[in-house]
């Protein structure tokens, strides 16, 4: 009698399980969310420098903070954003905090216009940031009242050498050399992949020098490129490679000479389109780099 009644349980219990899987209910099936992409950040300091590339985006929202305008939207369908930073290494270095910060980039592109140090660069040519330095950093020697000032004669400083460097005293030492900050080489690779497209004048790797000068002392400009290796000179670039540094951000600079007081070549304003043209091929390719690596399996 207990085998007849537990088989007729499990047939009970089995039928109404069949009947349940059988069941069609309406239902829905919620998509796991995407992956947010990281979006390309472009930086220029001045209008000039910044509003053309930022005319190419699509779907355009502008946001500000501080002195910086950041023109949010979207190039080929990519994420893109645009830093209108402000002259000089203090408004770049805030800027470029921000902006990691607040939109979390992938990458970034410092560009814009520069005046030559080296004879053998033309205006249009372009320089593509394989070091950045900052050239406003030295330590004077000690001279008595009326011995005058000799920058030649200046020391690069490191400011980031180490916490207990002030410039005298025991630590002093580790302060007295020149910090370079290297440009990632994916972009450059990319970079220089296109470079046969740029039709103003040439596409080389050198050294970008920044600091808040403009220098028009031919002595001094032939000292900078002889003992810091400078190709060019302008306000941003290596504070911005600083703070990317900072927050592990890869960055690269690229600047086109408007000038080159070693050679004669006088500023012509139109190469900030042409370097704002360039980093737009520049941002196209990467993202066609960054599309075959994301196509699904």
């Amino acid at each position: 009698m207990k085998k007849i009644t537990l088989s007729v349980i499990l047939w009970t219990l089995m039928s109404s399980l069949a009947f349940f899987a059988k069941a069609e209910f309406n239902h829905v099936v919620v998509k796991s969310a995407a992956t947010p992409l990281q979006p390309i950040m472009i930086q220029g300091p001045m209008p000039i420098e910044a509003e053309y590339f930022a005319g190419l985006l699509d779907n355009v929202q502008i946001e500000k903070s501080g002195n910086a305008t950041f023109y949010k939207g979207t190039l080929n369908g990519y994420p893109v954003v645009v830093v209108k930073t402000g002259k000089g290494l203090e408004n770049t270095a805030a800027a470029t905090a921000v902006g990691i910060i607040k939109y979390r980039p992938l990458i970034i592109i410092n560009q814009g216009t520069s005046g030559g140090h080296d004879p053998k660069l033309q205006v249009g040519d372009i320089v593509l940031g394989a070091r950045s330095v900052n050239i406003g950093n030295f330590k004077t020697p000690k001279l008595a009242k009326a011995q005058g000032s000799n920058p030649l004669t200046w020391t690069p400083m490191d400011l980031m050498a180490s916490e207990g460097s002030a410039g005298e005293g025991d630590s002093a030492s580790d302060a007295n050399k020149i910090r370079y900050y290297a440009g990632d080489e994916t972009l450059i690779s990319v970079a220089v992949s296109i470079r046969d497209t740029y039709t103003r004048g040439k596409i080389v790797k050198g050294t970008i020098g920044s600091a808040n000068f403009w220098n028009n002392e031919l002595d001094r400009i032939a000292w900078l490129h002889e003992e810091m290796g400078t190709s060019v000179e302008e306000m941003e670039t290596a504070a911005a490679a600083q703070v990317a540094y900072a927050y592990k951000t890869p960055m690269l600079g690229i600047r086109v000479l408007s000038n080159n007081i070693t050679n004669h070549g006088e500023y012509d304003p139109s190469t900030a389109k042409a370097c704002q043209s360039f980093v737009k091929g520049v941002v196209e390719a990467y993202i066609n780099q960054l599309n075959a690596t994301l196509k699904p399996l």
